[in-house]
């Protein structure tokens, strides 16, 4: 029974996929990658959100909290929520930018508005490695959502599926598909989320729910440590929040700057979620020790608490939360490269090669999320470190006169390396993010360049310009 509705949801966001081209010329590129800027509120909103409240919302969310205790909850609520208020100024401006400059991708926004090809060519690489540990997260996801169903599936297996059904959205009906499945994919995510939280707290008590779950060893405190880490993540994650490259692009689908602006207003009624998915975490801490795979918290509470049919619908929502963004991401890679990375190429070619690198980039990740699991809540501290490095140049886009194509190219490439090498030497600079740290160096060279070494380049800010 799990199963088959399991099988029947993903079936469906197979049709709506299909559904989701007709009337439209999809074999337009602006059509394919942006929708040709057309999309209400109402898609907006819900594409939007299905990007943001993804499978690390789900899946990753509890499992960080069973494996690392009550701080991981903390930043990871406090982002998001911090992200919003930048967001609501922010997004509208970047959307004005891309209907000026005609950009499908992010790399067009950087090259257009600078001038440049060579700060193209660094935001591109850039966003090509950070992506890679994304594409790993919703993949990781994914496994721990399709063995819940009880297949005895090989992890290569999972994912390959994972893969191709990803692809096929992309590739019926470009931007369209993500937009449309979301509606589904939304639906079935709240009312999965509720459902085990409800039935968790049913189950336990929800007096007894945190104090068993100590009794057990679970971390209910924050060490002052911990805190700082926390809060520093926070500021950090704020910041690149609305930078990943498929975010951008699903920005320019707005059909005006005022619908962007809407958006931003109701997406935090989806924080309401987080409350139960607490409580799903602490159930598993309290009734299931010593997981092996931290990540399958919420999924083992699931299987644990409810009957085969409505564990259909769970891992459903899991799933497709996962391959949503996956297919954002595919769609944002395999457009920057023909687009931004070779030079030249015709649009009727920069829609083939596109389908061919979303099949390229899903394989890769496919490879590292078999060879290489790891805890979902640290591939998305990964993926941060190098896309909120985007940051400084946003700002000297919006807002700077002074800011040069130099300066940002500098900076991206400064902060990158630092987070790099402070990564993989586990440095601990007072428990502070590396990610911050990098992110003020950034901000330092970005605009200690451009103001100690000015150039000629003078261009009107995005916020001062009316569109």
């Amino acid at each position: 029974m799990t199963a088959a509705v399991f099988a029947l949801f993903i079936a469906g966001s197979l049709a709506l996929a299909f559904l989701a081209q007709r009337g439209y010329n999809v074999a337009q590129l602006e059509q394919y990658l942006v929708a040709g800027r057309s999309f209400s509120g109402f898609l907006l909103f819900f594409l939007a959100v299905g990007e943001i409240y993804s499978i690390g919302t789900m899946i990753g969310f509890p499992g960080g909290i069973y494996a690392k205790g009550v701080s991981y909850g903390v930043w990871f609520l406090g982002y998001i929520l911090l992200a919003y208020a930048v967001g609501y100024v922010v997004t509208p401006l970047i959307w004005r930018a891309g209907r000026r400059y005609g950009a499908l991708t992010l790399p067009d926004l950087f090259r257009r508005h600078f001038s440049s090809r060579g700060l193209e060519l660094v935001v591109v690489v850039s966003s090509i490695v950070f992506l890679i540990p994304w594409g790993e997260l919703q993949f990781t996801g994914l496994e721990v959502a399709l063995s819940a169903l009880g297949f005895h599936l090989s992890p290569t297996l999972a994912v390959g599926i994972a893969g191709a059904i990803a692809f096929l959205y992309i590739v019926v009906s470009g931007v369209r598909a993500p937009a449309f499945v979301s509606i589904l994919k939304d639906t079935l995510m709240v009312l999965a989320i509720i459902i085990v939280g409800v039935a968790a707290a049913s189950h336990v008590g929800m007096r007894d729910i945190f104090a068993l779950a100590a009794r057990h060893g679970a971390n209910v405190t924050m060490t002052p440590a911990a805190e700082v880490f926390a809060m520093s993540t926070i500021f950090f994650q704020a910041f690149g929040f609305y930078l990943f490259p498929f975010s951008v692009q699903y920005l320019f689908t707005g059909k005006s700057e005022a619908t962007v602006k809407r958006t931003q207003i109701f997406m935090p009624l989806y924080m309401l979620m987080y409350p139960f998915l607490v409580i799903a975490a602490y159930y598993s801490l309290a009734e299931v020790h010593h997981l092996k795979v931290a990540n399958a918290a919420f999924m083992v509470a699931a299987a644990r608490l409810l009957p085969p049919w409505l564990l259909g619908v769970v891992a459903a929502g899991a799933a497709l939360s996962g391959l949503l963004v996956l297919a954002g991401i595919s769609l944002s890679i395999g457009s920057m490269v023909p687009r931004n990375l070779v030079q030249g190429l015709p649009e009727s070619a920069q829609r083939r090669w596109t389908q061919v690198l979303i099949a390229v980039y899903l394989m890769v990740s496919i490879v590292l999320t078999v060879a290489s699991p790891s805890l979902m809540l640290t591939l998305i501290n990964t993926a941060y470190y190098g896309i909120t490095q985007f940051f400084p140049g946003i700002v000297g886009m919006l807002f700077s006169r002074r800011v040069t194509s130099t300066g940002v190219a500098l900076g991206i490439v400064i902060g990158d390396l630092a987070a790099l090498t402070l990564y993989l030497t586990n440095a601990n600079l007072l428990n502070l993010n590396i990610g911050l740290i990098c992110l003020a160096i950034n901000f330092a060279v970005s605009f200690g360049w451009s103001y100690l070494l000015p150039s000629r380049e003078t261009r009107v800010p995005v916020a001062y310009a009316a569109d």
